[in-house]
């Protein structure tokens, strides 16, 4: 079991709890921006559910137990991870922070934590898999309608080093966002995020002008092809039967459709609503957790995205049926703050959490949680 204690002087500047990070980020960046991440769709009920929903569920300890070896690792497609997290796919990162996507791949490289990387990311694809060597890196994919470039990204992310494919399949269209709708903001139209389309052979034929002579063009067209709102479970099967890397739905909060996803051969799931972005009045994804655990039973690794701020909810997503969480919006506002800095500050208190909340609950690794660990508040 490890002591913790506080690092350099310059680390002892950064903030520790989310709120801390939201609050510095708000301080630093400009309300567009800002509003980008911290929005939700409509008045925010769901985002707001998914937090809450972490509190319904209290974590009932067990004493006089052995923890003086506290292991918080665990093994996802092979990979043994030294957390049972990984950082959340988050696009535009260049509204953030001038480094972009590199800085928290970095940041997760560094740490041993796997990064999930945006499909509209700014900086392409094969640039952040540079920058993380031979790390864990996973691409997320918001399917497009054109086979050919869906072909081309799949065989970009494998040619690169990618391990995984996460399909994204909750936000064919965005949702009714109200504050991007107020700052009349959207990232996309100034070129930012479209990284990896602008860098695709296969995107660059579709156009009659390059996206440095026709930027509004290539924009849009990008946008076109990401908003693919007759993406059916028969355009999920030309994917699984393009790559060879194992391949995760993210979305899914209904267990009806967590057995069509085994029917039609995903690797993995990720219980999601896109951070309460997309509709606004749905499930908690930590309230749908235990409906898909109990369908899926054990037979494909299901992952909880969405409302995880502390190490107590990432051990109640797994006590409930998680193999591991996603981190997102605590990772995002650290890039705001410092930087590569400031997300690696966030993954590294986010395990030191993790491990003495696991070692003081009575439990001294992954394996040993389950669901007794929990119970649910009336």
């Amino acid at each position: 079991m490890k002591i913790y204690k506080c690092g350099d002087e310059a680390a002892k500047l950064l903030p520790v709890s989310f709120d801390e990070w939201e609050k510095r980020a708000k301080e630093l960046l400009a309300a567009a921006p800002f509003g980008y991440v911290y929005g939700a769709a409509g008045a925010g009920h769901t985002h707001q559910a998914n937090v809450d929903a972490f509190q319904k569920y209290r974590l009932r300890p067990r004493i006089c137990c052995d923890i003086s070896k506290c292991d918080i690792s665990t093994t996802i497609f092979g990979s043994k991870l030294p957390a049972p997290f990984l950082l959340a796919p988050i696009g535009v990162n260049t509204i953030l922070h001038h480094d972009g996507e590199i800085a928290p791949a970095k940041a997760a490289a560094k740490s041993g934590i796997p990064y999930i990387l945006s499909n509209v990311s700014s900086i392409p694809l094969e640039k952040v898999a540079e920058a993380m060597e031979d790390s864990v890196r996973w691409f997320q994919l918001y399917p497009p309608k054109n086979h050919d470039l869906t072909k081309s990204f799949l065989q970009r992310a494998e040619a690169a080093g990618y391990s995984a494919i996460v399909v994204t399949v909750d936000s064919t269209l965005l949702g009714w966002r109200e504050t991007d709708l107020r700052n009349a903001y959207l990232p996309f139209l100034t070129g930012q995020g479209m990284g990896n389309y602008f860098t695709d052979p296969i995107f660059c034929s579709m156009l009659d002008k390059s996206p440095e002579k026709d930027l509004k063009k290539a924009v849009l067209t990008a946008l076109e092809e990401g908003n693919n709102t007759c993406f059916t479970w028969k355009e999920f099967d030309f994917i699984r039967e393009h790559t060879k890397l194992p391949v995760l739905i993210k979305g899914i909060t209904h267990p009806d459709d967590a057995i069509l996803a085994l029917e039609h051969g995903v690797d993995g799931i990720i219980v999601s609503n896109h951070g309460g972005r997309q509709l606004d009045g749905a499930m908690a994804t930590l309230d749908s957790l235990p409906l898909i655990s109990e369908v899926i039973k054990g037979k494909i690794p299901i992952l909880l995205d969405s409302g995880v701020r502390r190490g107590a909810d990432v051990i109640k997503a797994i006590a409930l049926g998680a193999s591991a969480v996603l981190i997102g919006r605590p990772y995002a506002y650290a890039l705001a703050v410092a930087g590569e800095s400031g997300v690696k500050e966030v993954i590294n208190n986010l395990i030191a959490e993790t491990e003495l909340q696991l070692a003081i609950s009575g439990r001294s690794s992954i394996p040993d949680i389950d669901q007794s660990l929990v119970c649910k508040m009336r």
